[in-house]
């Protein structure tokens, strides 16, 4: 069998251990972050198919470089498959407007939608539960009397965010039928007096 054949049936291999591993610890095992578990699972299966492909000498006939090489490209896949899919699938917005519309029979009026996502949206996936925790556990941020602070990480990553969004996001996105860069800075038209701001 010569060594692309070899390389797509390991790439086979790894997918389905992948997959397999995936099931397994989200099923069975605690999650904190949906993201960090699947990159978590991306690595274990790397590992694991390495060492299995290993075991039965099916890597016999590559070079350590090629073996290098394959073990990068199933660390990428599995990188490109936790970004992709549970990530999405769990955080994404346009999912959820899929699903709800599937749930109300096919059909929303486009003037009730703000309210689908202010009243069910963000109840029925405990956003800012699972947001807050995913920072929590990413340490960007810490709560403290009732209060939630940015931490040294948080703050970089915000000034990174803001940065990039000023600078490098779409300067005319197209949004309902106008091209706009409202989103470059989302907070033009914010209120600047509040009252739930904490020290």
């Amino acid at each position: 069998m010569n060594r692309y054949l070899r390389a797509i049936l390991s790439c086979i291999v790894f997918s389905l251990v992948l997959l397999l591993l995936h099931y397994v610890h989200v099923r069975y095992f605690s999650v904190d972050v949906v993201l960090y578990a699947a990159v978590l699972d991306a690595v274990l299966a790397a590992g694991a198919t390495f060492a299995l492909l290993w075991l039965v000498g099916f890597l016999k006939n590559f070079s350590s470089l090629e073996r290098v090489l394959l073990a990068s490209v199933w660390l990428l896949a599995g990188y490109a498959f936790a970004i992709s899919i549970p990530t999405v699938i769990d955080r994404s917005l346009s999912f959820y407007i899929l699903e709800k519309l599937q749930q109300r029979g096919g059909g929303i009026r486009e003037d009730r939608m703000k309210d689908v996502f202010v009243n069910e949206y963000v109840v029925e996936h405990r956003l800012v539960d699972i947001r807050l925790t995913e920072q929590l556990q990413s340490g960007t941020i810490e709560i403290s009397n009732g209060c939630v602070h940015l931490t040294g990480k948080g703050e970089r990553m915000a000034s990174f965010g803001r940065f990039y969004r000023t600078h490098l996001l779409p300067k005319k996105r197209l949004i309902m039928g106008e091209y706009t860069d409202d989103l470059t800075d989302p907070f033009r038209d914010s209120v600047a007096n509040v009252d739930y701001q904490c020290r």
